[in-house]
């Protein structure tokens, strides 16, 4: 009987351990205070089994910087950094439309907050359909001749992951260099599946894999990031991962996501973006390369920032893109996401924008696939109401897709959701475009679903049963650790 018990020593051991943890939460960690607010609770309501959840769920890297490239190249990438912000703010960076001009200050932001390089003269292709873009990355992947590099959160053991994981393999074994960079808790592909893809000469590297078998401690920090590049000529960053259910054939019925496909300069921001994800993964340091930056014309005219943001960095910087997004609406902000768990600083910019005349619009799905996830976002959603914000639920499937527009003139599309998770837990990353007609596309995009939408007014919020209201409440509670 007694190993089932703490010897009476133990509990002064057990509090003093939780006294030191929550020291370094709140003076070393420097932790959003709602977060650290919800691990205090947990630490000292179940010390024990909180201390297991902390070293699992709680981590901090901000005071890390894991992702690197050569040394020479990361030199010559700050000048290059560096000579742009001096361009931009002496104004001899001429942005291609005057109606951009107010947009200068965030392209700074974004220089500093995450060394996005500003690039210009790209082409952009949207797609909103599972198929169409499966279907414009597979004939990228079949033309290449040099190199294919891919990194996704989820790539699924199904009909279309084996589809690509076989394209892949064939690419390989006629010479084409071939890096498959997954998340090792988003992906599970059979050992076998692993073990073949090796053989065929495919270079493979899991993200955060598990050092145990059982228990990844890592396991609450995820690399959310979907970006393909094929031959430093074609470029997809968006919100697709790879797996039947994309394509609308899952239990959620039809898939509504959005990805972009681009060609020009930002290829070559979404090719470092992956020189630096597969080099800490993999250990093989990259060389910028002419192979793999092929000079690119200009064969469009947008204006477009890749954004990346993760818990090793001190600062939210696609949250804070989002930010100077709401603030800079005039007329309309169009924004849709499957998980909407804003924090207090995203909740205020919306309500604001609302109260000030903006047309505020937002749409989440009808169906949860994490009903956890989902009531703690109806709860969000009846906070803004009053203040004007028009939310809808779609209706016709799930809808996957990170975006937002804003005036019909600049837009973001990402990985990025509207939660705690994406904002400060997973590795994320958006292309951020300043582009009057591709903002245009997509908010045609936006405003051809709400034919399959059921708006949600502020009078029939207010009548919900007794029963959502609990689960909102519950969900609510426990959002700022989601």
């Amino acid at each position: 009987m007694e190993a089932l018990f703490l010897d009476i020593w133990e509990f002064p051991l057990i509090l003093i351990i939780n006294i030191f943890l929550a020291i370094g939460l709140v003076f070393f960690e420097r932790r959003n205070p709602t977060a650290a607010l919800g691990w205090l609770l947990i630490l000292f309501v179940i010390p024990i089994l909180g201390f297991a959840l902390y070293l699992i769920f709680g981590q901090n890297f901000y005071k890390r910087r894991l992702f690197r490239i050569k040394a020479g190249d990361d030199l010559y990438l700050h000048r290059l950094i560096s000579e742009q912000k001096r361009e931009l703010s002496s104004r001899e960076l001429v942005l291609p439309y005057p109606d951009l001009e107010p947009y200068r200050g965030m392209m700074g932001m974004f220089l500093s907050n995450s060394m996005a390089y500003l690039s210009r003269g790209n082409r952009v292709f949207i797609h909103i359909d599972g198929r169409a873009k499966f279907d414009a990355l597979f004939t990228a992947i079949r033309s290449a001749k040099d190199h294919v590099h891919l990194e996704y959160y989820i790539i699924r053991d199904d009909r279309l992951g084996n589809e690509l994981l076989s394209l892949l393999m064939e690419k390989a074994r006629e010479g084409v260099k071939v890096r498959l960079l997954y998340d090792a808790v988003g992906t599970h592909l059979p050992r076998r599946t692993l073990r073949e893809l090796r053989d065929a000469g495919v270079l493979v590297s899991a993200f955060f894999p598990s050092m145990i078998r059982v228990i990844n401690f890592r396991i609450n920090y995820r690399n959310h990031r979907k970006i393909a590049i094929i031959d430093g000529s074609a470029g997809f960053i968006g919100g697709f991962n790879v797996g039947v259910e994309y394509l609308g054939e899952g239990p959620l019925g039809y898939w509504r996501d959005t990805a972009i496909q681009v060609s020009g300069e930002a290829i070559w921001a979404l090719q470092i973006r992956f020189f630096m994800d597969w080099s800490y993964a993999s250990g093989e340091v990259m060389a910028i390369e002419p192979r793999y930056f092929p000079e690119q014309g200009y064969p469009g005219m947008s204006p477009i920032q890749v954004v990346s943001s993760g818990p090793d960095a001190r600062w939210n910087q696609i949250k804070e893109g989002y930010l100077k997004m709401i603030n800079s609406a005039r007329e309309t902000l169009l924004i849709q996401t499957p998980y909407f768990i804003p924090d207090e600083s995203v909740s205020d910019a919306l309500r604001i924008a609302a109260l000030s005349g903006v047309d505020v619009r937002i749409i989440f799905p009808a169906r949860p696939d994490h009903p956890f996830v989902y009531w703690s976002t109806y709860s969000y959603i009846g906070d803004l109401l009053e203040a004007g914000v028009r939310a809808y639920t779609y209706e016709r499937g799930f809808i996957h897709a990170k975006t937002i527009v804003v005036d019909g003139l600049v837009a973001s599309v990402g990985s990025a959701n509207w939660d705690v998770r994406s904002f400060r837990l997973n590795f994320e990353a958006n292309a951020f475009i300043y582009d009057r007609e591709v903002a245009g596309l997509l908010e045609e995009a936006f405003m051809g679903d709400l034919p399959y939408c059921q708006e949600i007014t502020l009078a029939e919020y207010r009548l919900r049963p007794i029963r959502i209201r609990f689960k909102e409440s519950v969900s609510r509670l426990f959002s700022p650790v989601l």
